[in-house]
């Protein structure tokens, strides 16, 4: 909201040197957030000038220009750059007269651009000075010819300072309105704000205005008719309506009406419109005007039909949704209620006889059909955030005013006014209650006054005050927003800074510390953790979250943010591969990237989310809490990893290696180790992975998840490397089959003893499994077994493979004899021959 100083100054007290940043600086104390300061532009000498005479002088490039001899100071007088009382100036423009007068930019000058002013010869002429356009003064987009202070009505001696005859001195403060104070985006809300900054006297311009009757209905027949309203809640309560008749719509806007609507940050259109525009920033109370003669019949305000269309002001067709509400007469719908008007019944330069409307529109309707049409105009953006349902009767009878004062004409005696709003509740504030909410000690006194300084009523009650907020503020619903009234008037600075004591027994569960700490591993592994968004299509459901192809059902999101997305994921792959598409197609081709997430895996069948939302004055027990987490479909945190490009780059005397699958397992190793588990690596399969080139992963004989190459045909619909290693492990489960965690071993005192065991196994026997039955089998006095060898060839049978492992033995109490290791080895070596069919090669 843009805030012109002079016109805030007509309803509260500005101490004379008054800046724009004072003003900032009070509306700050009270919660209005600053955002910019805007002016004009231009500085002087700009004065009042006199066209003497004119000479048109046509020139070689077809183009005729006028040597002017204009009169800038009194007769007799210098001039305000110094130099004569008449100015030679060379003007393009043609539509003004000798005797005209015009506002003269003398040397010195600077206007909107910057544009500095300056003696300069042109066309055979030193022109000394310039007759200035409204654009270059900034105050619209007129460009047709120089600005005549006859259409305006204006009539100065020359040499006035024209800057201050055209308002061009003032200045406005912009801030930031927040959604719940709509009544800041008036002349009205934020004068009564400063006043309560600074204790400044607030004139309310509302009450200065005469309203139309309540029950007056006569003199324009209105009416209502919401037949199918939102959520309860009528369209429209209240509507006003006011005639003038016999004006002339031709006249200018004046001046100071086009500089204010200029800083105010809207642009001049017309007279007519520029007075409903002007009421609509000074009271908040959007108002619309039409043309009374094109009007058929009454008016009626409904929702609209199927198939209805309206033609708006902008000039677009639009084809109505029956939620919209809409202003008809007896052809069809002429606005879109609280949006905006319709080209029918547009005012004009014809115009003589005016309907003046203002009503009150439901926000949540207004909200809706704003985003439906793509309307986001200065009347929706008031309505949908509530105005004041109490001003519409004052709001026409000011403009009414103003059109007779500037357009001429009469106004008819009696207006239509239907006010149908209920009484607002009372809200009863217990003793005590601000200062425990708050944290500051208010006295009653304190709390009464502050309260009744924003317009409430206050009335003394048992234990506590009954508060009926005032009508401009609709987002004073209960004692919590009452007792940030209470702290905002008197100042945020009393609210003190107290670091509150955590409660003993209480901090990081299990499961956080554990998700800190493999978080914290990958990144200390070099990893780089990243955030991708959770919205998926349901064919990258179906790939990633399921590894056999079986169907899967995935939660659709009601309101997608981009339509082509709107599943919530089941796996964290689609957005790790989205992320590594985006930094290969920027050029980073080395990837090693982790993310660490939630996933959703609904039921299929069961319908999520249809738990009505409990009231939110206070917390929910446990049956609704119970009803509310039933009504959530799972969400189990799983941790992806994925890997491309260079593991190690190539370096002076040693060559890069390429990052594969097993760069993706030290990762692998590396949160399980952080989350306390075993985990086991075994073949498996997955159809988002390579054939053949895929591990299960598991924790106690549990599958947690897949590693592996991502397949090759998705890497290339990607446009990413061949070659993508990627994992995921629901880490939930790994942290609950972790229970028990690692034990941690004592390192020995005693030798080792060390021996190395080569078997004779089916090719498709897997080493993970014959490593295992080789572990079981030597029993405790196996400290540690690593596969050193993978055979295939000459010596051995068709279809068979030698596994050699080297193996460590050693004993806590004495040392070991090498019968002692040849025993367990080879009681390893029966247990593996037992579950794999294993020979000791020869």
């Amino acid at each position: 909201m843009r805030v012109p100083l002079s016109w805030l100054a007509e309803y509260v007290e500005l101490v004379p040197g008054t800046t724009p940043e004072d003003v900032h600086a009070a509306l700050v104390k009270v919660g209005l957030e600053e955002e910019d300061v805007h002016t004009f532009e231009v500085s002087g000498p700009i004065v009042v000038g006199e066209v003497l005479e004119f000479v048109e002088e046509p020139q070689s490039n077809g183009k005729t220009i006028r040597w002017c001899q204009v009169r800038v100071a009194p007769e007799g007088e210098t001039a305000a750059d110094g130099g004569d009382a008449v100015h030679g100036i060379v003007c393009g423009a043609r539509n003004f007269f000798v005797g005209d007068q015009v506002v003269v930019t003398l040397p010195g000058a600077v206007l909107p651009g910057p544009f500095p002013i300056a003696a300069r010869k042109t066309y055979g002429h030193v022109s000394d000075g310039m007759i200035a356009s409204a654009r270059e003064l900034g105050l619209g987009e007129d460009h047709d010819g120089i600005l005549r202070l006859s259409t305006l009505g204006i009539e100065a001696p020359v040499g006035t300072d024209a800057i201050a005859l055209l308002g061009l001195d003032d200045a406005a403060v912009e801030i930031n309105v927040t959604p719940d104070r709509g009544y800041a985006f008036s002349i009205r809300g934020v004068a009564r704000e400063y006043a309560h900054a600074t204790g400044a006297r607030f004139r309310d311009p509302v009450a200065q205005s005469e309203p139309v009757t309540p029950g007056a209905s006569d003199a324009f027949p209105i009416e209502i008719r919401d037949e199918a309203p939102i959520r309860g809640r009528v369209g429209s309560a209240v509507f006003a309506a006011r005639i003038v008749r016999g004006v002339d719509a031709t006249r200018p806007s004046p001046p100071w009406l086009v500089a204010r609507l200029k800083l105010a940050g809207i642009r001049s259109v017309s007279l007519l419109v520029d007075l409903t525009n002007y009421v609509m920033l000074e009271f908040g109370q959007p108002i619309h005007g039409y043309d009374l003669d094109r009007l058929r019949g009454g008016l009626v305000v409904r929702r609209a039909r199927p198939g209805e269309k309206l033609t708006t002001l902008d000039g677009k067709e639009r084809t109505l949704h029956v939620e919209d509400l809409v202003v008809t007469d007896d052809r069809g719908p002429i606005g879109l209620g609280g949006v905006m008007g319709g080209a029918e019944t547009e005012m004009g330069d014809a115009t003589r006889n005016v309907l003046i409307e203002a009503a009150n529109w439901d926000p949540v309707s207004i909200a809706r059909t704003a985003r439906r049409h793509k309307l986001p105009s200065e009347a929706a953006k008031r309505y949908e955030r509530g105005v004041d349902p109490e001003i519409a009767a004052a709001a026409v009878s000011r403009v009414a005013q103003l059109v007779v004062d500037l357009a001429g004409g009469i106004v008819d005696p009696d207006g239509s006014l239907i006010h149908e709003t209920p009484a607002r509740g009372a809200i009863v504030l217990p003793d005590g209650y601000v200062s425990r909410l708050i944290g500051v000690e208010y006295a009653d006194e304190e709390i009464r006054d502050a309260l009744a300084e924003i317009g409430a009523d206050v009335t003394r009650v048992d234990g506590g005050f009954a508060v009926v907020p005032p009508s401009w503020r609709p987002d004073l619903t209960g004692t919590a927003e009452l007792a940030e009234e209470v702290a905002r008037l008197h100042g945020y600075h009393r609210i003190p800074s107290v670091l509150p004591v955590a409660p003993p027994g209480r901090g990081l569960t299990r499961s956080q510390r554990i998700r800190r700490r493999v978080a914290d591993a990958l990144a200390a592994a070099g990893s780089t953790e990243v955030l991708a968004f959770p919205f998926v299509t349901d064919g990258e459901n179906g790939l990633y979250g399921s590894a056999d192809g079986s169907p899967v059902a995935s939660v659709r999101l009601a309101n997608a943010l981009d339509a082509s997305t709107p599943f919530l994921r089941r796996s964290l792959l689609p957005g790790l591969i989205g992320v590594a598409r985006r930094n290969v197609s920027r050029g980073l081709v080395d990837l090693d990237v982790f993310e660490l997430g939630l996933v959703f895996t609904p039921e299929a069948g069961r319908a999520y989310g249809s738990t009505e939302l409990p009231p939110g004055a206070a917390r929910p027990d446990a049956e609704a809490l119970a009803s509310l987490n039933d009504g959530i479909p799972p969400q189990p945190r799983h941790v992806a990893l994925l890997r491309l490009g260079d593991a190690v780059s190539k370096q002076p005397g040693q060559p890069a290696r390429a990052a594969g699958i097993a760069d993706v397992l030290d990762g692998v190793r590396q949160v399980a180790l952080a989350a306390g588990a075993e985990i086991e690596v075994v073949q498996g399969s997955h159809q988002a992975f390579h054939p053949g080139r895929t591990a299960e992963l598991r924790v106690a004989g549990q599958r947690v998840g897949y590693a592996g190459e991502l397949h090759p045909q998705l890497t290339e619909d990607a446009d990413l490397p061949r070659v993508v290693a990627v994992a995921e492990l629901d880490l939930d489960a790994v942290i609950a089959l972790a229970e028990a965690g690692v034990e941690a071993r004592p390192i020995g005192s005693f030798p080792a003893a060390t021996q190395d065991l080569s078997l004779v196994v089916p090719a498709d026997v897997p080493a993970a499994e014959v490593e295992r039955a080789v572990r079981d089998g030597a029993g405790d006095l196996l400290e540690h077994v690593v596969l050193v060898d993978d055979y295939r060839g000459a010596g051995l049978p068709e279809g068979a493979k030698s596994l050699t492992f080297a193996l460590r033995f050693r004993a806590g109490d004495r040392t070991l004899t090498a019968a002692e290791a040849s025993e367990a080895k080879l009681a390893g070596a029966a247990v593996a021959a037992e579950r794999t069919g294993a020979a000791i090669r020869d």
